[in-house]
């Protein structure tokens, strides 16, 4: 019964402060355009950070968390994900649909909603690759990926990371998994699981 309340109280909060349903409209538009195209438009991402600084610094988190709060959520999303882009493993939309949902998650929510985000591109990945009956080929390259960055950290150079488009699993739409982590983490610290 407890969690029938905590999610009226989800819908009443959607309802009073609408920067969690503005965020799930953009990030349900990011899904259905990587769904189709393989490609997050800039101009959604853009919008979107916009709208959450904007939305920030009028109606702030908290009396102390207000446009800073979701800047620094901002930068940080983008600084976690740069490393995936520089490596090729993830597209440069993801880096920014990521810092969009930093701008209106603020600091610290932005680690969690990454973290979940994570979790579900692993499972999306593993379900992707037992789909196309190519787990073991997967698994190669993420250790061949792993090796090389783990090499070149340690003699101290850019790491040349590239998949042959003969080894590749396939790709992987990686925006969905992080419009439902993130939308899953909202929604379980809403009813008070994270």
């Amino acid at each position: 019964m407890q969690e029938f309340y905590s999610l009226m109280e989800l819908l009443v909060a959607l309802i009073k402060d609408p920067r969690t349903a503005v965020l799930f409209i953009f990030l349900v538009a990011a899904s259905v355009n990587d769904y189709r195209t393989y490609k997050i438009p800039n101009w959604l991402t853009v919008s979107g950070i916009i709208f959450g600084l904007i939305y920030s610094a009028i109606v702030p988190f908290s009396r102390d968390h207000g446009f800073f709060w979701a800047l620094g959520g901002l930068v940080l999303g983008f600084l976690i994900m740069l490393p995936l882009y520089a490596l090729r493993v993830m597209g440069a939309g993801d880096v920014k649909l990521m810092a969009m949902v930093g701008a209106f998650l603020g600091v610290t929510d932005i680690l969690y909603a990454v973290i979940f985000s994570f979790i579900v591109g692993g499972i999306a990945a593993l379900a992707f690759a037992l789909y196309a009956k190519a787990l073991v080929r997967m698994l190669l390259n993420v250790k061949d990926t792993v090796q090389m960055v783990v090499i070149s950290a340690v003699g101290g150079f850019k790491p040349e990371v590239q998949i042959d488009a003969q080894k590749s699993v396939g790709k992987l739409p990686y925006g969905i998994c992080i419009s439902i982590g993130t939308m899953t983490y909202a929604v379980a610290k809403q009813l008070g699981y994270a």
